[in-house]
């Protein structure tokens, strides 16, 4: 097996994160912890030369310590072909940056094994890749058509409508069928989404019993957190307000995630976040998925130590 020893992190820059819940911060520890040389960039410090891929990086240590959790060395600039991995963990919007930073990576990969698969990354938006597997959904509408999304909240009622690219929850309106903002909220989507389609879904009343995420390795479920919204909001995103909460993947679960894991693992998806409200998953996470942390918070499994044998098992 060939032995890994140098890893870069494509991400937002770390001192922005929210170490308690931050799942690259919990990839970086255990890789730390396995004794590789961590680097650190961010996407912007991207390059393509003739061909080859530089970064400008910074040798990262990591400490699980609130507000002394790093520290980044001398930048120095490197062609990534030389690493042995490198994890694609920006954060969305995924817009044109976010889908030439794949195009680049894609250049190094699998050489330089990219955690997920840059190509199929990009042509796997969370949020249409999820509808292949239409039975599984809820009833859903991709369109910007204001007939076509009147004509969906009629027959459904009550609706989901969100930006097709957004993440965090951001932009995540619940209308109900006589809500009297609806052309309002179309114009206002008109107006900050330009040329792009939106997604609008049926509501799922069990929302209100939280927004299940699970996490899957290789195609493998992991471990779950439930997040619960706040009792005046729709969205469960932590970050907005939602609290996260121990959790067990039923029956129901497995089924779904039996059926996907096949995908995921053809699409070179090592890690990878679903959504999942009752008995229905509305979304694939497999930009920058997180819930790493707070599984093991709650006495599940390790996730981070779990995706990185799959990596070094990859490498192999």
């Amino acid at each position: 097996m060939a032995k890994i020893r140098t890893v870069a992190f494509q991400m937002d820059h770390i001192s922005s994160v929210n170490i308690a819940g931050d799942s690259t911060f919990a990839m970086a520890l255990e890789a730390q912890a396995r004794g590789l040389e961590l680097f650190h960039y961010t996407p912007d410090r991207l390059t393509q030369r003739d061909g080859r891929i530089f970064a400008t990086v910074e040798p990262m240590q990591v400490r699980d310590v609130k507000g002394d959790h790093f520290t980044l060395g001398e930048k120095q600039r490197v062609d990534l072909s030389t690493m042995d991995v490198v994890h694609l963990r920006q954060d969305p919007p995924f817009d044109m940056g976010y889908i030439t930073s794949t195009h680049l990576l894609e250049r190094i990969h699998p050489k330089t094994l990219v955690v997920n698969d840059p190509a199929w990354v990009r042509n796997s938006p969370e949020k249409i890749f999820v509808t292949e597997f239409a039975d599984l959904m809820p009833a859903t509408l991709i369109s910007r058509d204001p007939m076509e999304i009147a004509r969906f909240r009629e027959e459904m009622g009550d609706i989901i409508l969100k930006p097709l690219y957004g993440n965090g929850g951001a932009g995540v309106f619940h209308s109900a069928r006589d809500d009297r903002n609806f052309t309002s909220l179309l114009e206002m989507f008109g107006q900050m989404y330009r040329g792009e389609p939106y997604i609008a879904q049926a509501y799922l009343p069990a929302v209100r019993k939280g927004d299940k995420r699970i996490l899957l390795v290789d195609g493998e479920p992991v471990g779950a957190i439930n997040r619960v919204p706040a009792e005046h909001d729709s969205r469960s995103n932590m970050h907005v307000g939602g609290r996260a909460e121990p959790t067990e993947i039923t029956a129901r679960e497995r089924e779904i995630c039996a059926r996907i894991g096949p995908a995921l693992r053809e699409r070179g998806f090592l890690f990878v976040g679903i959504d999942v409200i009752g008995d229905y998953m509305t979304e694939i996470n497999v930009t920058s998925p997180t819930g790493i942390r707070e599984v093991k918070k709650f006495g599940g499994a390790d996730v981070a130590s779990l995706l990185w044998n799959a990596i070094e098992a990859k490498r192999g």
